[in-house]
């Protein structure tokens, strides 16, 4: 995908997703607990005439996925979308809103976060799309350019090349929840940072994204209760915008940021469990 009509996913898109996300191949188990997986991609065996050669990417990719006993997939689903509600539950949002509408299942929208100290603030510009289809609810996203939303000195913008959720209903009023991402912070992060975040971070994050869905509904009561624009196109108060004026965001077009402190800060964590 490049630019134009092209950005906006298609149908062999949110079924490769899906195949990503239900597949075994070529994924290694980092963690395991309490109804929660944690994968790591690998490459694949080489053939002999291309051992030697480098197949990895410098990005990797990471799935969790968990099981959810107590909300339903549509749930879910709507506290994934629902924008009013993120601000009540993501700890570690700046700012975080919707920008325009591109078709009636995808949008493109500004997010900013909170990184632990030494690190610098991340944002990031990404077109969403979804997809409700064969029993399965789905959201991809990915980085691109947007013309007014260029990066900010005060921040590091970073950059989704996929990420996204799967829900899957195994009842009426339970799930499965299924994250996947290859996602670049940029900046000059060391190796140990990316592997900690997605190794240890995301499972963090899927059970505060799962509290969020337990306390949904009766929050969803007072809160706009018949309006859900993604079910709804209709509903949708955002501008327009031609899929034309978006490009897919590379990363090598991004600054790297010094972070070199970060590695200081990890001395003397590591200091700090060894005494």
């Amino acid at each position: 995908m490049a630019s134009g009509s092209a950005v906006v996913p298609d149908d062999s898109v949110f079924s490769d997703f899906r195949r990503q996300c239900q597949s075994k191949e070529n994924w290694v188990s980092k963690y395991r607990h309490g109804g929660m997986e944690v994968w790591v991609e690998v490459a694949p065996v080489p053939a002999a005439q291309d051992r030697g050669k480098n197949h990895v990417s410098k990005v990797h990719k990471i799935k969790c996925k968990m099981t959810i006993n107590d909300v339903s997939a549509a749930t879910m689903y709507d506290v994934l979308h629902d924008g009013a509600y993120r601000k009540k539950w993501d700890p570690t949002v700046l700012e975080s809103y919707d920008i325009a509408r591109i078709t009636d299942n995808a949008d493109v929208g500004y997010y900013s976060w909170i990184c632990p100290k030494p690190l610098k603030n991340r944002d990031v510009v990404t077109l969403r799309a979804w997809q409700v289809k064969d029993n399965a609810y789905m959201i991809i996203n990915y980085s691109v350019k947007h013309p007014k939303y260029p990066p900010r000195k005060d921040l590091v913008r970073a950059i989704s090349i996929l990420t996204g959720y799967l829900l899957e209903p195994t009842g009426p009023d339970s799930c499965t929840f299924t994250y996947l991402s290859q996602a670049d912070p940029k900046g000059s992060l060391p190796k140990w940072v990316v592997n900690k975040a997605s190794q240890y971070l995301a499972p963090k994050v899927l059970k505060c994204v799962h509290k969020a869905g337990q306390q949904y509904p009766e929050w969803k009561k007072h809160n706009s209760p018949d309006k859900k624009p993604w079910y709804h196109p209709e509903q949708s108060t955002l501008p327009s915008m031609e899929a034309s004026e978006l490009a897919i965001q590379r990363g090598e077009s991004l600054e790297n940021v010094d972070e070199s402190g970060v590695r200081e800060s990890r001395e003397n964590e590591e200091a700090e469990d060894s005494s």
